[in-house]
């Protein structure tokens, strides 16, 4: 098994409500939004795929679609991104009791780290 699953998806756009009920009506999602933003967070059902959330972008959340890599060592892994020709989005920030990071791989696309 690999050392850094893929333990997080995010999907944003302009209009969360709206995104938020595509995606429920598309895939049968029921999301949680019992929060002060209304970031709505998926979690899968019988315990099969990954948890994720549909929420409203902008700030450092201006990607559209990213998922998050579980890694022990974050800066390390941000750091050998960034020496592979990643450009670095989010320096490493304290979020819901774990560590995050953003950075952009050599063709623009967002990717995010996590502590466990």
């Amino acid at each position: 098994m690999s050392q850094h699953p893929v333990v997080w998806f995010e999907i944003r756009g302009d209009k969360q409500e709206k995104l938020q009920g595509f995606y429920g009506e598309l895939f049968g999602w029921s999301l949680n939004r019992d929060n002060p933003t209304g970031y709505g967070v998926l979690a899968p059902p019988g315990g099969k795929g990954i948890a994720g959330g549909v929420g409203e972008r902008g700030g450092v959340f201006s990607h559209r679609i990213t998922f998050y890599v579980e890694t022990e060592d974050l800066e390390g892994s941000l750091e050998r991104a960034i020496a592979l020709g990643g450009k670095l989005v989010t320096p490493p920030t304290p979020v819901a009791g774990i560590r995050v990071a953003l950075f952009q791989d050599p063709e623009g696309n967002v990717v995010g780290l996590s502590t466990p």
